[in-house]
């Protein structure tokens, strides 16, 4: 047996994008996936798998763990966040002010769910407070997760595909997980599709605007589908306890074509100068697409290189530095703009 062959790497570089060192920050875990951003300035990396130990594993998989990239002494021993629950996670978004941390789960067989993390009492967040907090002995159950139930009126909207048309609104309510570290049921089966709302392809999550954007990738009548679709942006307003609409890309029928159709939207950023920027990770040609406040979609570069898929955009501190990455061979680019607030749908 071994431990997980997969981990993070750090690049740091100085305030015009060139590069200062590279390093691994986190090794021996398994598939990670796109995760998030926190608050205090450290990075949650995120497995999508449901890996147990046995075989050649020595350990389950399937957790959350914090990078920081300013503390290298503090990756030298991850620590699963158990209390986020063991699933396919994708990304999350933390909420800078009460510290909720809500998460995509990229599943299928059933489809997967949305998650809220709400912290227990008493909770004081901050760089190590997630790792301290995993570590008590209470760790695996500390603070509440649960998932994501849609309403329409009174209605129960069994999936995140029922909704056509932007501007669309759901109520939300959060239905508490009964075992979420799945020990001999994955989380998603432990609901039926009466008590939460599911999603196919649950993927990136960023916070911004005072609550958290996420996005469905696509969807299909034989995944379980109520409608089908390309894409899909959400976003949750925590104040209000409603999920909204933002956008959505209808079915994309030539995607070899660069006629201003896209697919497979993945992960996703808040753009400091308005909207949105998405990484396409659908079939044919590979975009970062930006999405105006008024939903319109635009196409921000282009892979000229393959078919792989863009993959983590984020601007640095200042806003004047988007950096993306191709996901094979594994490029990193630090995109310097000119940077705008686009139009509707005009760069």
């Amino acid at each position: 047996m071994r431990p997980g062959s997969a981990g993070t790497t750090t690049v740091e570089v100085d305030r015009h994008g060139r590069r200062l060192r590279e390093y691994v920050s986190v090794a021996g875990t398994h598939n990670n996936c796109a995760g998030g951003i926190t608050p205090w300035g450290t990075w949650l990396t995120c497995e999508e798998t449901e890996q147990r130990a046995g075989g050649r594993y020595l350990k389950d998989h399937g957790y959350v763990f914090e990078v920081d990239p300013h503390d290298r002494s503090a990756n030298t021993d991850p620590v699963p966040l158990t209390f986020l629950g063991r699933y396919s996670h994708e990304a999350v978004a933390v909420d800078p002010y009460t510290h909720s941390i809500y998460l995509t789960e990229d599943a299928s067989g059933p489809n997967g769910l949305y998650f809220r993390w709400t912290p227990p009492p008493g909770f004081r967040a901050g760089k190590g407070a997630l790792r301290a907090l995993a570590r008590r002995p209470d760790g695996g159950t500390a603070g509440s997760l649960a998932a994501m139930r849609c309403l329409r009126g009174d209605a129960h909207v069994a999936d995140l595909s029922e909704a056509t048309t932007p501007g669309t609104r759901y109520r939300v309510q959060w239905v508490e997980v009964p075992d979420r570290d799945a020990r001999t049921v994955s989380v998603r089966k432990q609901f039926t599709d009466a008590e939460v709302t599911r999603s196919r392809k649950l993927e990136g999550a960023w916070w911004g605007d005072g609550g958290a954007y996420f996005v469905a990738s696509y969807a299909r009548h034989d995944d379980g589908s109520a409608h089908e679709h390309d894409g899909q942006v959400w976003f949750y307003d925590p104040r209000r306890q409603t999920v909204t609409l933002k956008t959505i890309f209808g079915v994309n029928t030539d995607p070899e074509a660069d006629n201003g159709t896209y697919d497979g939207p993945d992960n996703i950023t808040v753009s400091p100068y308005g909207g949105v920027i998405l990484a396409e990770d659908g079939a044919g040609v590979s975009h970062l697409v930006g999405v105006t406040e008024q939903g319109r979609a635009y196409p921000l570069a282009r892979n000229e290189l393959n078919d792989s898929e863009f993959t983590g955009p984020t601007f640095s501190a200042d806003g004047r530095t988007l950096f993306a990455n191709i996901q094979s061979p594994g490029y990193v680019f630090a995109i310097t703009g000119p940077w705008g607030r686009p139009g509707n749908g005009h760069r």
